[in-house]
């Protein structure tokens, strides 16, 4: 009986989440009226818009993961050796992006960094560009942040770093080389949800003016049928391309720590 309930609740599951996903895609296949074709993913792939919002949300997740790497991870690896008392508040830290909306977060960045304040980043394209790196750091804190900390849990940090510290290596050389290569399965799990972050977020680029994919989406959704189904699946694509590389980069990680 709880077999059946299982499968029985998997398969409503499946269907809540894929049959939405099914008409969509079937619907922007249906851009040449009673044939099936690709004709909207063609006109979306040629359109020098999608091109360079899509080349620059790219650039900025790229920015975006390096910084959140430098950033969390000699934090959650100095909290886990020499500060583990100050856990619960750093995690509390972290998970304040979650229940803080994204709107509140970027209306801060301009009111505190407009072209009248003591930093006025938003006076330039490069300053407005890297307080979006900024914003998107904080939207992906709580997902890079739980993804190093569990990694740093599977591996003996104080016995790694005692060692390092006998041989005469200094902290940059202890953390490139000795704890960021044993938890880079880790990383790169963090590093794949930034990236799926970055590609979708609208609020940011969208208040900040900035050309990036999310606003492109909402823009052509606005204007046209066909194309914003096909953009839509084109984004899911994406996303799942990551979660699939993050289990894949999961799966690695296992193998090669059980082989070591």
């Amino acid at each position: 009986m709880n077999r059946l309930f299982a499968w029985t609740a998997l398969a409503f599951g499946s269907l809540y989440f894929f049959l939405p996903l099914l008409g969509m895609t079937e619907f922007s296949l249906s851009m040449r009226r009673g044939v099936y074709s690709f004709d909207a993913y063609v006109t979306v792939l040629k359109d020098p818009q999608f091109q360079a919002t899509f080349s620059f949300s790219v650039i900025m997740a790229l920015f975006t993961i390096a910084f959140g790497i430098l950033l969390v991870v000699p934090t959650a690896y100095w909290v886990r050796l020499k500060m583990p008392e100050l856990r619960p508040l750093v995690e509390f830290i972290t998970l304040l992006p979650l229940v803080i909306p994204a709107i509140v977060i970027v209306f801060g960045y301009i009111r505190l960094y407009n072209t009248s304040s003591w930093l006025p980043l938003t006076g330039t394209a490069m300053g407005t560009n890297i307080l979006l790196m900024f914003g998107y750091a904080t939207l992906a804190l709580p997902y890079m942040y739980r993804a190093v900390d569990t990694g740093l849990r599977a591996i003996d940090v104080a016995t790694l770093t005692e060692a390092a510290q006998a041989l005469g290596a200094s902290w940059v050389t202890i953390l490139s080389r000795i704890i960021l290569p044993n938890v880079l399965g880790a990383v790169l799990s963090g590093a794949f949800l930034t990236f799926a972050i970055v590609i979708g977020e609208f609020t940011m680029a969208a208040l900040l003016d900035r050309p990036a994919f999310g606003p492109y989406m909402q823009i052509l959704g606005a204007n046209r049928a066909y194309e914003p189904a096909a953009l839509a699946v084109i984004a899911f694509a994406i996303t799942w391309a990551c979660m699939g590389l993050i289990q894949l980069v999961t799966r690695l990680s296992k193998h090669t720590r059980a082989q070591n």
